[in-house]
């Protein structure tokens, strides 16, 4: 490898796999009067918050927290099954997305008590269908700019603060490194998700009683457009997304790469599969500029939420621990424990982030951050074939945009409708 790489991830603590009080493998549960279900994602919290925490629940409230740590890989079916099932989980984690989905579904248990916490409104957003809550937010996570260091410096590139400048970078690169500019592969819709957003704009909009797709407007078209301009810079197909091959581990650590726009879990597996090649990774990182120095891009918020099953088997010790674990004490203590790479779910919340770290710039666009439509349908939309990648794929193949966005618009519309 040509390059030499040193880098220090902020969130690389969100890697960590949580090994509770006890805590399982996707286990099956079961609803006691002493005891409750928590279902955590796979990587989701810190070993030593979780442990802490039940400890203090546990001498509290004299009841034993059994947390089943659960794969992502499935995990729709499963959370499905378990919320049509008596006292199955009492809570769970649910990605903010799908929330919304598993209540209207009746799946999920309301939470009025929690109603007036000073919640982050962008997180609020995904937890609460028509101004009723049915998860406590938790914890988000957007994406950055993942620079290589020497690359940039040895090219004379600058870190940039506008969509101008960054184009100017590039071009930079591109003249004076051997380096692919940045890594943008055609299909990475979340990414050209916040382009829409910088323009207005939406994937869907709601049309009546049900949603239309918005795809065929001003607003998606010069998102798109600014996203086709960065892709010329790229030596990805317009074909594949981020996932298939994996950015950061098939692609960055394989190839002369200067720049790439990835998660926290990504930067950190890419540090590690630089070091496991022998190699060291010095990786810089800035927010997704958007069209002034003073406003940033925007980027998709993911996250997780925590929800009580509307079939819990103790649902008010489920209630109870809900409450306890995102409060203000223990939220705080998440992100301490997760070196301040998360976006806090609370605003009486704050993170102070490594100075250079990955974390620093994500925590910056979190108040830019935007959510897909939030409606059960939308995983319908999701499913492959996905109409907004084969849009991305159509027009940076050259079709004519309005037409292919039609197109996809008709499906959006059909599929985001369906229950």
């Amino acid at each position: 490898m040509k390059r030499k790489l040193i880098a220090a991830i902020g969130v690389a603590t969100m890697a960590a796999t949580v090994a509770a009080c006890g805590s399982g493998d996707d286990g099956g549960g079961g609803g006691s009067s002493d005891a409750i279900t928590v279902w955590l994602m796979d990587g989701s919290a810190p070993e030593e918050w979780v442990d802490e925490l039940n400890a203090a629940f546990e001498a509290e409230h004299g009841i034993t927290v059994n947390v089943e740590i659960q794969q992502w890989d499935g995990i729709q079916d499963r959370v499905t099954t378990a919320l049509s099932e008596d006292g199955t989980v009492d809570v769970l984690e649910i990605g903010n997305t799908q929330t919304v989905g598993y209540a209207n579904t009746g799946g999920l248990a309301e939470l009025g008590d929690l109603a007036g916490e000073p919640w982050n409104e962008a997180m609020l957003e995904s937890a609460e269908v028509d101004d009723t809550l049915y998860a406590a937010p938790w914890y988000g996570a957007n994406r950055v700019v993942i620079y290589d260091k020497g690359i940039w410096e040895e090219a004379g590139a600058e870190v940039p603060t506008t969509r101008e400048e960054w184009i100017t970078a590039l071009e930079t690169l591109r003249e004076n490194s051997d380096a692919e500019p940045i890594y943008l592969p055609g299909q990475s819709y979340y990414v050209m998700g916040g382009f829409v957003a910088d323009e207005g704009g939406s994937f869907a909009v709601e049309d009546g009683d049900g949603w239309a797709g918005a795809l065929a407007t001003p607003e998606a078209q010069a998102g798109m457009e600014f996203y086709g301009e960065l892709q010329e810079f790229s030596t990805a197909p317009a074909e594949i997304d981020e996932a298939e091959p994996q950015q950061s581990v098939d692609i960055v650590p394989n190839g002369e790469v200067a720049s790439w726009i990835g998660l926290g879990w990504e930067a950190a597996g890419a540090v590690a599969a630089i070091e496991e090649q022998g190699g060291e990774a010095d990786f810089g990182y800035f927010p997704i500029p958007g069209e002034t120095p003073d406003q940033l891009g925007h980027v998709f918020l993911g996250g997780s939420n925590l929800a009580v099953s509307g079939r819990a088997g103790n649902s008010e010790m489920a209630n109870e621990w809900l409450a306890m674990a995102t409060s203000q004490e223990w939220a705080q203590k998440f992100v301490d424990a997760n070196g301040g790479g998360v976006v806090p779910n609370r605003t009486d919340v704050t993170a102070t982030p490594e100075e250079g770290s990955f974390a620093e710039a994500m925590v910056a666009s979190a108040d830019v951050g935007y959510l897909p439509p939030l409606t059960t349908g939308w995983a319908n939309v999701e499913t492959d074939p996905n109409p907004i990648k084969e849009l991305m794929t159509k027009a940076l193949n050259g079709e004519d945009y309005q037409a292919a966005a039609g197109e996809a618009d008709s499906e959006i519309t059909d599929r985001i409708n369906r229950e």
